[in-house]
């Protein structure tokens, strides 16, 4: 008899759990509007690795920045500084930036919402607060993509003279 109960309680909780990644899939897919029609996620995210294939890398975006690097020299503590990173996305797949952040509250990426088509460019503005800064400061910008690597950092780079407080 526990043996009956138990394989029935087996069948009823794989029957429950297929009904629920059914509804869950319909739930995911959103349509994504672009400009010459619309395309599901599925069409523009991509995660090229698996577990059993080596990494295909053929049919991702690509990012190519004119310049990861921005010099921006040396500045007085208390300026801001701000920098527009150009790039193209040179891929076989629309770019889409799901983040953009920094290491401190000090420096803010702003970057584009919407996907990116193949062959299309795009900019993303960085402003960095030299308040209560000294010396020399690199400020790293972190970019999460579907490109291969998902991560791209591009770097303010300079000198600030003097710490000015508030």
């Amino acid at each position: 008899m526990y043996k009956i109960l138990v394989v029935l309680g087996c069948i009823f909780l794989l029957a429950c759990q297929d009904q629920v990644t059914e509804s869950t899939s319909e739930k995911t897919l959103k349509e994504i509007k672009v400009e010459k029609g619309s395309i599901s996620n599925a069409d523009i995210i991509r995660n090229p690795v698996t577990a059993d294939n080596p990494i295909d890398t053929t049919n991702v975006a690509k990012l190519k920045f004119d310049n990861i690097r921005y010099r921006y020299g040396e500045v007085d503590a208390g300026e801001i500084v701000t920098h527009t990173f150009k790039f193209k996305n040179v891929g076989k797949a629309p770019l889409v930036i799901s983040n953009a952040k920094s290491t401190c509250g000090c420096t803010v990426p702003e970057w584009p919402k919407e996907p990116i088509p193949v062959g299309a460019s795009g900019e993303i503005h960085v402003k960095f607060d030299t308040k209560n800064k000294d010396l020399y400061q690199t400020k790293p910008i972190f970019l999460t993509a579907n490109t291969h690597p998902s991560e791209t950092t591009l770097y303010l780079m300079g000198k600030v003279r003097g710490k000015k407080k508030d």
